[in-house]
């Protein structure tokens, strides 16, 4: 069996968007209700609309959530907020084109403005948030060029993030993603300097997975290596991603297509290594 990647196909959205979870974690459930009531009780509260649409998302409610952010655009069209919270709902259901503009927005209304910190929805294991408003307004932005296989886009954005990153988990976070646009445009050198300073020992909270990439890429760990490792859920997903996108690049298409194949078996369609896979998959043929 061969596989080549079909370069010339260019989609705005590449598949049927995932379908929202049919049952939930009752503390998600409890939670949504809780930001439901705040919303209502201040239906012009800009932070209150946020967090109603951000905990729609999380119960896997995501043409709800660009609903809601929809009107917060409308009540509050100068906070960049709700584009980058309604563009993270767009990649989520494939519509990349419109994740794009929301993102675009939400940089010019950032420009020469101090950043700040985005307060996690879903806190990591010391509950401390490791982004900010204008990283994740970069950082998807690349992803949503990326997955559009607009590499040169991407690499602008990432190259953006990568300058507003200052701690390690954003670090490794972002040089994943620009080394692997780099090597998706052939530039191997630049690659490898985007992920030499990045060692064992390094003090990592929850980008463990974007971490262990890094030092697949940089040889302290084989490719099958971390593919075992990669046993479930999320971690499944962005290490399969990782690994099968390694595979493309240096020649192997269909084992790349193999491992897309078991990302998408991993049950994250949310997650960002599923969204990549699906559009790879799109691009490849198997004669």
């Amino acid at each position: 069996m061969t596989c080549r990647l079909a370069a010339a196909l260019v989609l705005p959205c590449l598949v049927a968007a995932p379908a929202a979870a049919h049952a939930q974690p009752s503390d998600v459930l409890a939670r949504l209700a809780e930001a439901r009531a705040a919303h209502d009780a201040a239906p012009d509260d800009a932070d209150a609309l946020i967090w109603f649409g951000r905990r729609t998302a999380y119960a896997g409610r995501y043409e709800e959530a660009i609903d809601i952010f929809t009107r917060g655009i409308t009540k509050h069209p100068g906070d960049a907020r709700m584009y980058r919270h309604r563009g993270h709902r767009y990649l989520t259901v494939r519509q990349f084109d419109k994740a794009v503009a929301d993102f675009e927005r939400a940089a010019a209304l950032v420009e020469g403005k101090p950043d700040e910190v985005e307060p996690d929805g879903l806190p990591n294991a010391r509950n401390i948030p490791t982004s900010t408003l204008q990283t994740n307004i970069y950082y998807h932005l690349g992803l949503a060029h990326y997955v559009s296989h607009r590499f040169e886009r991407a690499l602008e954005a990432y190259e953006r993030c990568l300058a507003l990153s200052k701690n390690a988990d954003m670090q490794v976070a972002t040089r994943h993603w620009l080394y692997m646009t780099l090597r998706r445009l052939g530039r191997t050198e630049a690659a490898a300097a985007v992920v030499e300073p990045v060692g064992p020992g390094m003090d990592i909270i929850e980008n463990g997975a974007y971490y262990r990439l890094l030092l697949m890429y940089r040889g302290h760990e084989t490719p099958d290596a971390v593919l075992k490792a990669a046993s479930e859920g999320l971690d499944r997903a962005t290490l399969g991603y990782g690994v099968g996108n390694w595979f493309l690049y240096n020649g192997d298409p269909a084992r790349a297509a193999s491992v897309f194949k078991d990302v998408l078996a991993a049950g994250q369609p949310a997650s960002f290594g599923a969204i990549a896979a699906e559009a790879d998959l799109a691009r490849l043929t198997v004669p």
